[in-house]
């Protein structure tokens, strides 16, 4: 039988009694399906190529939605540091007053309160993770604390820094003609941007913002860089899983040839053979087999994976399962999944421990990763949110410093500063590290020792660790140590010592 013989034949699907089976080959892939670009691998491979940042940033938010493996990888470096803070007050000159020491560390203390620092840095790095970097601007509006208004990736560029290696922020006045089409929109949104936004558009669309180089596009316009901010990691602009994607692509293909395998195992063909004579010739004519056909197959109708086919012999009964074949198979996708996080960086024992692998070293590691981002944080905390606190460098200035606390470390970093604290170091320290903050600290201690007086309410047990030098001396002229035994209570031998002694 040639082909030509049946052109209408499909070839691509196995015909089973009255149904047809996909060939398993096909349609896997449930992210090409979903969206046929950002979902396919060689787009993937080409926006890493040729550097397409904003291509880039689109498959990654399209696979933080969708898959829950990069969903989670990007929450887990993000939300990875506590984001403790500290305030420490440097005093230079002597002639300084303690109280205006503290009145402007306690407004110092509440400014940053007011700002949110913990879920500022938390969402920042988690779109830092997710688009590789992060615009925006500050407004000092309100003196009681600063606002930070975000800036689109894709009509942002830093080409250069400026003073104390702050980045100069450059952006497109295009992207109100581009996002905002109609006029009375476009315009009430222009008044929610700060005023210089409102002269770069004029700018915009007088035709003065040219490109700078050949090949550069219009409209773009340099920010006041004293307003502007732009946090990255490593100085790339790129999302730092984007590698990670193929392999996720290559997983998800897998599992659909996988399903596809086991629909394969379930089904199960009823053979009716129907017998002859001992000439071969058929005992039933042709009606009366399509009759017993009819008949099986409507008994069977609404059986699942299974599958009628009459021809002239016994019955029996056949399997389409192989039975080594879901052993390699889940083997096979086990070896998809360390490729997935091999290319992450990240172990896979962190979301899902199934054996005694040390995992510390692999935190450190990411920890390592993450910390080029904590010392910018640092660096805004510094230069921009303590700005008007530091007027007068030569007489006093504040400092503030990011812990080094991690959701896997802060109860090992909360015991090893409360050690530190019996050698005379910070006593806020170990609470800082648990969580809470300076102004919280400063606020219970006084409403607990001055308030409630509870540090006479509460009193410990007498011993020579928690008793001071007063309470010491109040019996005895020897100070701190065990009071000495009156002589008919002394051994005779401590007598006997005492004795030699003199």
């Amino acid at each position: 039988m040639n082909k030509a013989s049946h052109p209408s034949q499909d070839f691509s699907k196995i015909k089973i009694g009255v149904k047809s089976l996909d060939d398993a080959v096909l349609d896997v892939g449930t992210y090409k399906a979903t969206n046929p670009r950002l979902g396919d691998k060689k787009t993937v491979l080409d926006a890493i190529d040729h550097s397409d940042y904003d291509a880039m940033r689109d498959i990654s938010n399209f696979f933080y939605k969708t898959c829950g493996i990069y969903s989670r990888l990007c929450r887990y470096l993000a939300y990875l540091y506590n984001y403790d803070w500290m305030i420490t007050p440097y005093m230079v000159s002597s002639n300084i007053k303690t109280e205006k020491v503290l009145n402007n560390f306690n407004k110092a203390l509440s400014y940053f309160d007011n700002f949110g620092i913990k879920r500022f840095f938390g969402e920042v790095a988690l779109k830092v993770v997710k688009n590789g970097c992060y615009y925006g601007y500050i407004i000092r509006d309100d003196p009681s604390r600063m606002m930070i208004q975000e800036l689109p990736c894709k009509y942002c560029r830093s080409r250069f820094e400026g003073r104390d290696r702050r980045p100069a922020v450059e952006f497109n006045m295009s992207y109100f003609d581009n996002c905002f089409s109609d006029t009375t929109q476009r315009q009430r949104i222009l008044k929610m941007f700060p005023d210089e936004f409102t002269k770069g558009y004029r700018l915009y669309k007088e035709g003065k913002l040219v490109g700078d180089f050949p090949g550069d596009t219009s409209g773009w316009y340099l920010l006041d860089i004293d307003n502007t901010l732009k946090f990255n990691l490593n100085g790339e602009d790129y999302p730092i899983f984007i590698s990670v994607i193929p392999a996720i692509i290559d997983l998800d293909d897998a599992e659909g040839l996988y399903k596809k395998k086991m629909q394969q195992q379930l089904q199960k063909i009823i053979i009716q053979q129907m017998p002859v004579d001992k000439n071969g010739d058929m005992i039933f004519d042709p009606d009366e087999v399509q009759v017993l056909h009819s008949n099986a197959v409507g008994m069977l109708g609404r059986a699942v994976g299974v599958d009628v086919l009459t021809t002239f012999a016994d019955v029996s009964v056949a399997d389409m399962s192989d039975k080594t074949a879901t052993t390699n198979s889940t083997n096979e996708l086990d070896a998809i999944k360390d490729i997935v996080f091999d290319e992450s960086g990240v172990s896979m024992n962190q979301f899902n421990t199934d054996g005694n692998i040390a995992l510390e070293k692999s935190i450190s590691n990411d920890e390592a990763l993450m910390y080029n981002l904590i010392v910018q944080f640092e660096d805004f905390l510094n230069r921009d949110l303590l700005r008007d606190f530091n007027t007068k460098p030569k007489q006093m200035y504040f400092k503030a410093q990011i812990l080094k606390t991690t959701i896997y470390n802060y109860e090992d970093l909360a015991k090893t500063y409360k050690e530190q604290t019996q050698l005379g170091y910070s006593k806020m320290l170990p609470q800082i590290a648990l969580g809470q903050s300076q102004s919280s600290i400063l606020a219970n201690a006084h409403f607990e020792n001055d308030i409630l007086d509870l540090v006479n309410v509460f009193i410990p047990p007498l011993m020579s660790s928690t008793m001071n030098a007063d309470v010491l001396d109040k019996d005895t002229d020897k100070g701190a140590g065990r009071q000495e035994l009156d002589d008919d209570e002394k051994s005779e031998k401590t007598i006997a010592n005492r004795e030699s002694m003199n």
